[in-house]
């Protein structure tokens, strides 16, 4: 018997920064994948999809020429072949969760991880291959093998776990002080659009980023400072100004938050301050986040609490907010009153 469990992650500051190549901090979080593993004797993978109540089947012999958009079980088996795994051992696979499906708490990246853990146990090698690789793996199978727009934080903060300033382009991660208060994630119940939101943000801002360039041809995004924003804003069509506004300025929070979140007592109030900064730019420059999100989020501040933001590409999903145990129920009421269909909290995993 071979048992997984891969935990859901929140990005707290950066979002929309990881496919420019700048860093984000997000962390892993108690609400989990579950996969469970028996070997049989039919040469096949015989997953059964517990809360979807529904089962399919891998052949070991499949080429894996024709794998359909999003199939991430035959992508990942695509990656790991290349790498020079081999599938001899059939398994009955049993996967089951408690992370919202499409809500921004990517359900979807720690699938994929847990699939490629699986894999990577089922050859004996869970000893030799770091955390770091399973990372890479995931995100070329996820993004890269289906030409999607997303980055690659899900996936290496994923397989790495804990709270982490990660730069982009590396993929090298700091270790953070998981002080970030008591956090409360509440369901909007509002599906999201992950691809448009992304597609849009992501074109948006590179041709941004490439107007300032194609005059200063030396500037680069990781050097940037605030003052780079009125030095430029000229140069950026008046339609993409505002995702000028959001990678600049976004870059700056997270900069920021990076630096409270290295001391030993981190203070919430200031990383709550730089929560509400960040979304008060995704939902005005970039804007990724419905009315009625918008609505649930200010009505969790009017109750107390310290910080709120969107999680995840936008579009609709999930809500985090840093809270204070006093408020913790005033808060949850305000969520519920407004809408949103869960509320509950949730602790950072190491």
């Amino acid at each position: 018997m071979i048992e997984i469990k891969v935990p859901a992650r929140i990005c707290f500051y950066g979002d929309h920064q990881d496919y420019l190549g700048l860093p984000v901090i997000a962390g892993t979080i108690d609400r989990y994948i579950n996969l469970k593993a028996s070997p049989n004797t039919d040469r096949i993978y015989l997953l059964k999809l517990l809360d979807l109540k529904a089962n399919t089947s891998i052949a070991l012999n499949d080429d894996l020429k024709q794998i359909q958009a999003d199939d991430y079980f035959r992508s990942v088996m695509a990656v790991l072949k290349k790498e020079g795994f081999q599938f001899d051992q059939g398994y009955d696979i049993e996967i089951s969760g408690n992370i919202p499906v499409n809500a921004g708490l990517s359900s979807s990246s720690a699938l994929v991880v847990a699939w490629i853990r699986f894999l990577v146990a089922a050859q004996g090698k869970s000893e030799e291959i770091s955390d770091f690789q399973i990372g890479r793996w995931a995100y070329e199978a996820e993004v890269l093998f289906f030409d999607q727009p997303g980055g690659l934080m899900d996936q290496y903060t994923i397989a790495q776990k804990g709270l982490l300033y990660i730069d982009t382009q590396s993929g090298e991660s700091t270790r953070l002080n998981a002080k970030i208060g008591k956090l409360l994630v509440a369901e909007s119940g509002v599906p999201k659009k992950t691809l448009e939101v992304l597609k849009n943000a992501r074109v948006y801002a590179q041709k941004a980023t490439a107007a300032v360039k194609s005059v200063h041809s030396e500037f680069e995004l990781e050097h940037a400072t605030l003052e780079d924003y009125e030095k430029y804003v000229n140069l950026v069509p008046k339609k993409l100004q505002g995702y000028w506004y959001a990678t600049i300025y976004n870059y700056h929070i997270t900069l920021e938050a990076k630096k409270e979140l290295l001391k030993p007592n981190p203070d919430i109030q200031v990383l709550g301050d730089l929560m509400n900064q960040h979304q008060t730019i995704l939902q005005n420059e970039i804007k990724n986040t419905p009315f009625e999100m918008m609505e649930m989020m200010d009505a969790a501040r009017s109750a107390g609490a310290v910080g709120t933001k969107i999680i995840g590409s936008g579009g609709g999903g999930c809500m985090v907010s840093i809270i204070t145990d006093d408020i913790e129920e005033k808060v949850k009421k305000a969520f519920l009153d407004k809408g949103a269909k869960a509320v509950y909290t949730v602790e950072l995993t190491s």
